[in-house]
């Protein structure tokens, strides 16, 4: 009877170890990097890739900017994305192959890789003030046996600047001691005042 039993463990082990894989093959959110963890939190053990975010560093108030996220290299069979930008004021709106996940982006499924490189482009509708935001980005490449061994995952961020960018944030001044400058001022008077003194008593006693 112990046969049995045995078997049916390893067989709810290793439906345990697919779940992830499986579970996350249409995207996930809160694994962009924005807030510390990535895909690599599940997908590890293959070779590491190396991700890219291009497009434009600068965009004028309520501008929409295209970008593209690039995943090279790892096991490349497949892959998937996570896009965050750090604003609530901003936007992203995914393209082909992607899909809006609450504020973030992500894949719709994996995708493949295509001469050991897979992209993905989106958009990014910026606020209406001036302000620097980030992108964040995550992109895992993975050898396509849905399961989380064997892939790798990396991410990256990139900086854009709407109009004039996040104000500077001015020091306060600092305030004036009380009786500073009134009490420094007047020192020279009572000293002189003072010092006539002697001579005014001198006069009377003359006269």
């Amino acid at each position: 009877m112990r046969l049995p039993f045995r078997i049916a463990g390893v067989v709810v082990v290793s439906s345990l170890w697919s779940i992830p894989a499986s579970a996350t093959s249409t995207g996930v959110t809160g694994q962009t990097g924005k807030e510390g963890p990535t895909c690599s939190t599940c997908h590890q053990g293959g070779e590491l890739p190396t991700v890219a975010l291009e497009g434009p560093a600068t965009l004028a108030p309520g501008a929409t900017g295209q970008y593209t996220f690039i995943i090279r290299g790892g096991p490349a069979r497949t892959g998937g994305v996570g896009i965050a930008v750090d604003s609530t004021a901003a936007t992203l709106q995914p393209g082909e192959g992607m899909k809006k996940l609450g504020a973030e982006l992500t894949h719709a499924q994996p995708q493949p890789f295509a001469s050991n490189e897979l992209r993905f482009n989106f958009s990014l509708v910026a606020p209406a003030t001036d302000v620097t935001l980030t992108l964040f980005g995550a992109g895992n490449s993975s050898n396509a046996d849905l399961h989380t061994d064997g892939d790798r995952a990396a991410a990256t961020k990139l900086s854009v600047k709407v109009g004039q960018g996040t104000p500077d944030v001015e020091p306060d001044a600092p305030e004036e001691e009380s009786g500073g400058c009134a009490a420094a001022g007047s020192a020279p008077l009572w000293a002189l005042l003072m010092a006539a003194s002697p001579l005014a008593l001198r006069r009377r006693r003359r006269g």
